[in-house]
């Protein structure tokens, strides 16, 4: 990519992950459905915060997620999202700016604290996410740094962002930007709660030709085209976009770009841990790979390799040096 500053910026929900041990009696007590995300306001937080076991603090949120992945890569990685001037806003800021992530998007005092997600993990490795989305759901089209889009090779979008009525204006002006200074725009799907809420409204994004790069796992395809079976979901929606990628969780990946199939499988991982941030770092090592004129197998490679660190321990930032791991298995 040429006449770019960064490779990759991210626009999503600008979430503190606590991460935290539970076994099934602490859900169940909880009245929790186990592997489920689901949304609650500050009072519960607050008290589900209180009922925890020791926790650890992670600047996260799907987008955030794939920015520090991108630069954890050695890629130029850039987030915009919105944080309030209160402590965890800080540790955001600060936790992902260590990263390498260039994220300037000022904090702003909007009544509501800086969004945290408590992310329950049981020995089986399923997580149980309870996000309270605070400042996070009020990033408002003032707060686009322009020129920070038009410089970024690839504009990334979150599905989960799509949601609330304000950022959905912020992102469509952001795509409206990008697309104007002749950039990609790449989105991810999410989850399928996003797509059962909002299939019309992606399906137009893509039907009016405003996304180049799709990201979608296998039962979000599925949901999106209406179709049960998985060729069939794939077959029907290729053609709306440049690219399709579609996860598989342990068959793999595949994408689609101008008619030719590439498709990789899961990279071995000893023990799955967590897999918080699976599908963020994946997408981060396909858009590292993609910006940097990987091969359509490649850049699927690095994906893979991204998404096996990262569910190998606890939280959804790698650990291990994905530059060494990426060179070492790929060259």
């Amino acid at each position: 990519m040429t006449d770019t500053r960064l490779d990759v910026l991210c626009i999503g929900n600008a979430i503190v992950d606590i991460i935290a041990d539970c076994d099934d009696a602490f859900l169940e007590a909880e009245g929790l459905t186990k592997g489920m995300m689901r949304l609650i306001d500050a009072e519960e937080a607050t008290r589900l915060y209180d009922h925890m076991g020791p926790a650890m603090e992670i600047s996260g949120g799907s987008a955030g997620n794939t920015a520090a992945g991108v630069a954890a890569l050695g890629g130029k990685a850039g987030f915009i999202g919105q944080v309030a001037p209160d402590q965890l806003g800080e540790f955001y800021r600060h936790d992902l700016t260590a990263q390498g992530v260039e994220f300037t998007t000022p904090a702003a005092d909007l009544g509501v604290p800086t969004a945290r997600s408590m992310v329950l993990v049981t020995p089986d490795a399923h997580r149980t996410m309870n996000t309270f989305l605070g400042a996070a759901q009020l990033l408002p089209p003032a707060a686009l740094d322009e020129a920070q889009i038009e410089g970024a090779a690839v504009l990334y979008l979150e599905g989960y962002l799509w949601d609330p009525e304000t950022p959905r204006y912020a992102m469509v002006k952001a795509i409206d930007i990008a697309r104007r200074a002749g950039r990609k725009v790449a989105f991810t799907l999410s989850d399928t709660f996003c797509i059962d809420r909002h299939r019309d409204g992606f399906n137009e994004l893509l039907d009016n030709g405003r996304i180049d790069i799709l990201f979608a796992n296998e039962a979000e395809i599925r949901m999106l085209a209406g179709a049960e079976d998985f060729d069939v979901a794939v077959a029907m929606v290729q053609n709306k976009v440049e690219t399709l990628v579609v996860t598989r969780s342990e068959l793999g990946a595949i994408a689609v770009r101008d008619g030719a199939r590439a498709a990789v499988a899961a990279e071995p991982v000893d023990k799955v841990v967590d897999t918080t941030g699976a599908g963020d770092l994946f997408a981060a090592g396909f858009l590292y790979g993609y910006t940097n004129g990987r091969s359509l197998e490649q850049s699927l490679r690095i994906g893979a390799i991204a998404a096996a660190e990262v569910i190998s321990h606890y939280g959804a930032r790698p650990e291990a040096d994905l530059k060494a791991l990426v060179a070492a298995r790929l060259g």
